[in-house]
Order: C-alpha cells, then sequence, then structure tokens
C-alpha cells in the first residue's frame, strides 16, 4: 500500500459523497482539506435536498394518517398548519446535521474552508473566500465532489417569485392555494406530496404517457391510484407550452404530446387548454455541476451530457484529479456518491479497489414509497433478457392489513438457469427500508433458496421479501401460486 501520511487531499464539494471521501482520506492518514461554499459540509443532500425533503414528507404522511384514522374509529380535528414553527423542524434538523458534520470534521482533523474553487493547474486551487480574500491552496490529489442543480427548461423561465424549482420550494415561504408541478419525476412527486397535503390543490403535468419514467409500471400503479386521490389532476402526455405571469397567478398553457400508446395500466388524463395556478414548481431533473472554473487548464475530459469521465477508481484523465457523485453520471444518489468518495478516497492511498456495485437502490419517498435495486423488467425488456418474475401481494401479508395498507407489493426478478436473485421490486409503505435486503441478495450472488429458506419475523413487511421467493417455487405459505409445470 502507498504511503499517505505525506499525501495533501483536497475535497471539493462537502456533499455526502465529498464528506464521505474527506472523512475516509483523514481515516486513512492523509491531510485533507474540504472545500464548500456553506457553513458547514451538507452539501445539497443536507441543505437543500434530501434532509429537508424527508423531514417535510414526514409531515405529510402525518397528516394524511390522521385523516384516514377515520377509517379505523379515530377522530382528529382537521389540522392547523403552523408554518413557522414546521419551516423552524425542518430547519432545525438541517443545522442538527450539518453542525454535527462540522464538529466530524474537526474530530478527524479536517481542515473545512468556506469557499469556492478554481483551478489555476493540475495541482492548484484558487480559493475564494466566503469571509473575504482569495488565496491558493497546493495539493497532490484532489476529489471533485461538485454535484448538480435542477435543470431549468429555457422556454419556461420567468423572473416571477411564483416560479418555482426544488429549491425554492423546500423553503416553504407559503402554502399556494393551487401549485402545478412540471414532471412526474420523484423530486415532483414528493415535493408535491408535501405540498397536498398541507393544503394545496396540486396538479403534475408530465410529458409521458406515466408518471416516474424508467420505473416498473406495475410498481407505479398502486402510487398512480393514491396519487389520483390526493392530487387536483394528473396531466399525461401533456407538455407546458407556455407560462405568463398574471396578476392573480401563472397563467399555463398546456400542449397534448402526439399520440403515444400509453403505459400498460396507467390511465391518461385529458389535457385542459390553459389554467391559472398560483404557483408553479419546475422539476424536470437536475444537470451536473461540471462547469468548474478552470477546468479547462487540466486533462479532465467532460462527456457529451456533461458529466466528467473516470475510470473505476473514480480517476480523470488527469491523474491527479478523481471526480464522484451527480458530476460523474446517473444515477444521482446520495448514497452512490458517498460509496465513490470512499472508493476513490481507497485508491488514492493505494488499495485495490473499483466502484463496481450489481445494484444500486433507488427509493421514492411518496406514499406509498416505491424501491427497487439491480435490474428492473424495463431494462429486462429492452435487453432481450431471459428472467422470472415472482410477485407477492401486500393484501397477503398479515402486517400491511394490520397497517390497512394492502395495496403493496413485492416482486424478484430471477434468472431462471442459476435461479439468482437479479432485481428486486417494492411498492408499499416503508419500501426503502426494505429494499436494503435486495440489495444485498443481489450483491451476495443469493439464488431465490436462499432469500426463501432466510427466515424472516412475523408479522413484519420484510417477510414479503421472503414469500415472494416461496412464490417462485410455488410454496408461498399465504397464497396460492402453483408453480407452472
Amino acid at each position: 500500500m502507498a504511503e499517505t501520511s505525506n499525501l495533501h487531499i483536497a475535497v471539493v464539494g462537502g456533499g455526502p459523497g465529498g464528506y464521505a471521501a474527506a472523512f475516509l482520506a483523514a481515516d486513512l492518514g492523509m491531510r485533507v482539506t474540504l472545500i464548500d461554499p456553506e457553513l458547514n459540509p451538507g452539501g445539497v443532500c443536507l441543505y437543500r435536498g434530501c434532509i429537508p425533503s424527508k423531514a417535510l414528507l414526514h409531515v405529510a404522511k402525518l397528516i394524511d394518517e390522521s385523516r384516514h384514522a377515520s377509517q379505523w374509529g379515530v377522530e382528529f380535528a382537521a389540522p392547523k398548519i403552523d408554518l413557522a414553527r414546521l419551516r423552524s423542524f425542518k430547519d432545525g434538523v438541517i443545522k442538527k446535521l450539518t453542525g454535527g458534520l462540522g464538529q466530524l470534521s474537526k474530530q478527524r482533523k479536517v481542515e473545512y474552508i468556506q469557499a469556492r474553487a478554481a483551478f489555476e493547474d493540475s495541482n492548484t486551487l484558487r480559493l475564494s473566500r466566503a469571509a473575504g480574500g482569495e488565496d491558493s491552496l497546493r495539493f497532490d490529489r484532489i476529489i471533485l465532489a461538485t454535484g448538480s442543480r435542477p435543470a431549468a427548461i429555457p422556454s419556461l423561465q420567468l423572473d416571477s417569485p411564483r416560479m418555482m424549482d426544488s429549491t425554492s420550494a423546500l423553503d416553504l415561504s407559503e402554502v399556494p392555494g393551487t401549485l402545478l408541478v412540471i414532471g412526474g419525476g420523484y423530486i415532483g412527486l414528493e415535493l408535491g406530496t408535501v405540498y397536498a397535503a398541507l393544503g394545496s390543490k396540486v396538479s403534475i403535468v408530465e410529458m409521458l404517457p406515466g408518471l416516474l419514467p424508467g420505473a416498473d409500471r406495475d410498481l407505479v400503479l398502486p402510487l398512480h391510484k393514491r396519487m389520483e386521490k390526493i392530487f387536483d389532476s394528473i396531466l399525461l402526455n401533456t407538455t407546458v407550452a407556455a407560462v405568463k405571469a398574471e396578476a392573480n397567478g401563472i397563467r399555463v398553457t398546456f400542449k397534448p404530446v402526439e399520440a403515444q400508446p400509453a403505459a400498460p395500466q396507467t390511465p391518461t388524463a385529458v389535457p385542459q387548454t390553459e389554467r391559472v395556478f398560483d404557483k408553479v414548481l419546475v422539476s424536470v431533473g437536475r444537470k451536473p455541476n461540471s462547469d468548474i472554473p478552470g477546468l479547462e487548464k487540466t486533462q479532465v475530459k467532460v462527456g457529451p451530457r456533461g458529466f466528467l469521465e473516470v475510470n473505476q477508481q473514480l480517476q480523470t484523465d488527469d491523474p491527479a484529479i478523481y471526480a464522484i457523485g451527480d458530476v460523474v453520471g446517473e444515477p444521482m444518489l446520495a448514497h452512490k456518491a458517498s460509496h465513490q468518495g470512499r472508493t476513490a478516497a481507497e485508491a488514492i492511498a493505494g488499495r485495490k479497489v473499483a466502484f463496481e456495485p450489481n445494484a444500486i437502490p433507488a427509493v421514492v419517498f411518496t406514499d406509498p414509497e416505491i424501491a427497487w435495486c439491480g435490474l428492473t423488467e424495463t431494462q429486462a425488456q429492452k435487453e432481450n433478457r431471459e428472467i422470472k418474475v415472482a410477485k407477492f401481494p401486500w393484501a397477503a401479508s398479515g402486517r400491511a392489513l394490520t397497517l390497512d395498507r394492502p395495496e403493496g407489493m413485492t416482486k424478484l426478478l430471477i434468472d431462471p438457469a442459476s435461479e439468482r436473485v437479479l432485481g428486486v421490486g417494492i411498492v408499499g409503505v416503508g419500501a426503502g427500508d426494505l429494499i436494503s435486503e435486495g440489495v444485498l441478495a443481489i450483491e451476495m450472488a443469493a439464488t431465490a433458496k436462499d432469500v426463501a429458506l432466510t427466515i424472516h419475523p412475523h408479522p413484519t413487511l420484510s417477510e414479503t421479501i421472503m414469500e415472494s421467493a416461496e412464490v417462485f417455487f410455488g410454496t408461498a405459505t399465504d397464497i396460492y401460486r402453483p408453480k407452472p409445470r
């Protein structure tokens, strides 16, 4: 292993990838400088993404459950929303987590600099400090963890406080009477869920035939059915042709997309020509922050989609420069960035490592949640791969029925020859917490028999994974699904 105690590592970007890389590099004996514009590490995930959105989604779920409780004979008064206190709760969570990361930086003797960075050359940064002044920083290796930002549609840009992106939507300045969410991806659906629970009449518009493009349709269907109840409207196969600021809101002009076959089992709403909304949230994805000042002074290559090009050790074409997270490609997920950050730190330390996961979990924190990992049916169909799919409906789950949430489903994608688990998909309450078992099964090359023979506690939702494996063999206890002969 290479001697690391004399290496000076710079990490640009303090998000989950950046601070994971910086902390491990310090643990491995390197001298580390972590650079980010914020007061403490945390990045978009903690300040303007994963954490604040999940705090608000927790509140939204509580509100929804309080309303649902009437079906069990428990009545609550209509909730009173104190936006100031709700924002304070959200901001308190952010402050606690980011402050904790600041303390961890000090404990690990990571030098944290609140600044913006630009390259002078492959081993030198120009730092513009938040407190004022500029200076240079020399380093031996650098890890770029600059993340991503909300994508914008040029034709829909409007200089109006009524137009929001995901960042401004999380500020929660007010609860609009009506809200249009442009984009049926996970960010739009999560934020739409929050605003609907707080009292907004929310509409979703998506240009494709179904919500959550790319996810398997059988996972999306239970969510779509529930969304139809909580949202004012869902407009599929529809685009926004124009937006115009008016005295009382934003006038939106809708345009149908040329006829496309609707996604299986997914209803398509009839688009309206024009509507006025109090606010509009544009949520059409994210773009990488690869436009790093001075990057042209290095040997780093930028791909056609704006991602920095790296090898399996996360090293760019410039030997001194590594890159991780959103800036190097999809999926743009915090947990992927963290693992890449650790891989890059170990590679710099001279360890024989590579970032080559068999499964990266994806979770949509709506209600119900959707989670998947490994191979999806959509992907298998595109690749003409032969698979067997074993599904266990939560209507047969005792735990799901005690929660009064039987709409869920767990499925395994299994190789018919080796019987290895290739993919796992779950829709239902807590799917994001359940999917990790699927990730482990895929990474450990578990077979369906391994999963079926693993004793799960009862009554739990996790046992639906075991019972899905039993479905594959035609021996599931709680449903009758004999294996085809």
